[in-house]
């Protein structure tokens, strides 16, 4: 049996997996949504350096899971490929879902596609937090107004100082055994990092025909990759 260990990405907790969680369940795997420190029903709980990635290491801990898949979406790629270096032999993959990967000495913020000065004001203008998105910010993005409304009801602010927080690799990410789900209405193509990782053998490439939140667009698609990253 599989563990898997679930992380959404910004303004999201456990919850945005719910959809997913039966589909995986259902093919015998353990199932551990977390949510991190500073977001959802953690909202009050306070975020210092590498706290996300503690979140994590302290969940695979808590529980004493062994054979475990870390699965990182979006911002929590960074945090969870963190956490998949440090918890060494128990790791058996680890799958980024439409997700930006770690980079020594680098933050969400400073890989900010807009450049980091655009997420630093952001940030700056909302007392240090990442506003949640508004309704209209998810079109295009392969939603139904239901599923739409169940992110924007479950997003809650993002701390700044996760956001800020340069990452610690110590060791080669490619060497990492990966699969890294590309949402294709997202943009076509990985980020240029992302693609020199999938030239190493132990990178895969899969893609979906959705956009940035598969979770909540094409849950049971998404469970049935997850459970066959399990099985690689």
């Amino acid at each position: 049996m599989t563990d898997f260990v679930l992380v959404a990405g910004a303004w999201l907790g456990a919850s945005a997996w719910d959809a997913v969680v039966p589909g995986l369940r259902a093919a015998g795997h353990g199932v551990h949504p977390v949510t991190l420190s500073g977001v959802g029903e953690k909202r009050d709980e306070p975020v210092g350096r590498q706290t996300h990635v503690a979140d994590i290491v302290g969940e695979v801990d808590r529980l004493g899971l062994r054979d475990v898949v870390l699965v990182g979406h979006s911002y929590s790629g960074i945090p969870v490929g963190q956490a998949a270096e440090r918890i060494g032999d128990r790791l058996a993959r680890v799958v980024f879902v439409d997700a930006v990967v770690p980079a020594d000495g680098e933050s969400f913020v400073s890989a900010w596609w807009q450049g980091p000065a655009a997420l630093e004001a952001e940030l700056t203008g909302n007392g240090g937090w990442w506003a949640p998105p508004a309704a209209a910010d998810f079109e295009g993005q392969g939603l139904s107004d239901e599923q739409t409304a169940r992110i924007v009801s479950a997003c809650t602010p993002h701390p700044g100082a996760a956001l800020r927080d340069p990452a610690v690799v110590s060791g080669s990410l490619g060497k990492l055994p990966a699969t890294y789900v590309k949402c294709l209405l997202d943009g076509p193509e990985p980020t240029g990092d992302v693609a020199a990782l999938l030239t190493g053998e132990r990178w895969e490439l899969i893609t979906m025909e959705t956009g940035h939140w598969p979770m909540y667009s094409r849950p049971d698609e998404l469970a049935g990759i997850l459970n066959g990253a399990a099985a690689r």
